[in-house]
């Protein structure tokens, strides 16, 4: 059973089944420069809330060859529903808001309903490896669809153009699966996992 945060802002409401840490294994394949990726990695995925309108994101992986774990990559960034920011809202830098923020409701976050009955949401994700990435998609229930808005890679990072994540609750399970092009080819399937709720 998932236990929901009560003591979410409402615009967190709909992203409120994946706060929490969640621990699992899955598969990654993915082919490019004529050479085969292949294997099975441990990770763990962390969405937490400080009382902002956002999640904090964080997340790490393992390739695992039987004893020996090979640290793949780590993650952290920010997720949250789209909506036009406000005076009130803080930002950019350090800029404190102008004003008393008025308190969001439930109505609010539901003037924000998509005409499929999802939110558009937003998240932004850095990895250790120099790049970043701005995900754009919906979320609908216990589903979410992201694809990339914009990838921003450093000088030292390895090709990456685009990629996809698709993020899913099922029977008490964060199942995800995450497409890429990277390497120089088109975008495919990449990996995927099934996390239990550790925390």
């Amino acid at each position: 059973m998932i236990e929901l945060p009560t003591d979410l802002p409402a615009d967190l409401v709909p992203l409120s089944w994946l706060v929490g840490v969640w621990e699992g294994t899955g598969v990654l394949d993915y082919t490019a420069d004529d050479h085969r990726f292949t294997g099975e990695f441990s990770q763990r995925v962390s969405f937490s809330h400080d009382g902002g309108n956002m999640l904090n994101y964080a997340a790490s992986a393992f390739l695992i060859d039987g004893d020996e774990r090979t640290p793949l990559v780590s993650e952290v960034g920010f997720w949250r529903l789209v909506r036009p920011a406000a005076d009130t809202d803080p930002g950019p830098g350090l800029l404190p808001g102008r004003g008393t923020a008025p308190i969001r409701t439930v109505d609010d976050v539901e003037a924000l309903r998509t005409g499929e009955g999802g939110f558009e949401i937003e998240a932004v994700i850095a990895h250790a490896d120099g790049i970043s990435e701005l995900y754009v998609g919906q979320i609908r229930g216990p589903r979410i669809d992201l694809a990339t808005d914009a990838v921003v890679r450093s000088a030292s990072a390895k090709p990456y153009a685009a990629a996809t994540r698709l993020y899913g609750l099922v029977d008490g399970h964060l199942l995800w699966a995450w497409d890429i092009a990277a390497l120089g080819a088109d975008l495919a399937s990449h990996a995927s996992a099934r996390l239990a709720k550790a925390q």
